[in-house]
């Protein structure tokens, strides 16, 4: 290898390793979400495999639109709406009344957190 070749190894290697606890972090978040939504619904096993995989692919994108700066306050809550109501049929057909009720009042009550963090300044 050559010198700038090693340079650049390394240099890939460092910002690989600062940045993967920022995405591993993040990751583990939502997945602790998804898990903790999971637990709260009182999911069946079987809406457990049919619930998680949607809750995990909309994970990712609720984390970005609560961490973009760019965003005021109205537009983060418009975007997350806008996700959820994608989901919505889906989750609908998958839930019981009662635990699409719960979904709703748990997403409301991460929207106000959400909002309540922007305002604190977080």
């Amino acid at each position: 290898m050559t010198k700038l070749t090693k340079s650049s190894v390394v240099v890939a290697l460092l910002t690989f390793a600062l940045a993967t606890p920022v995405a591993f972090a993040q990751n583990a978040e939502a997945l602790a979400k998804v898990e903790a939504i999971s637990h709260q619904l009182q999911l069946t096993p079987q809406q457990q495999v049919e619930i998680i995989p949607i809750l995990k692919q909309e994970a990712p994108r609720v984390q970005a639109i609560k961490n973009d700066p760019s965003l005021s306050g109205l537009q983060k809550v418009k975007e997350l709406r806008a996700i959820h109501q994608e989901t919505a049929p889906k989750m609908q057909q998958i839930l019981s009344p009662t635990q699409y009720q719960k979904l709703q009042e748990i997403r409301q009550q991460d929207i106000r957190e959400a909002m309540a963090k922007r305002r604190a300044g977080s």
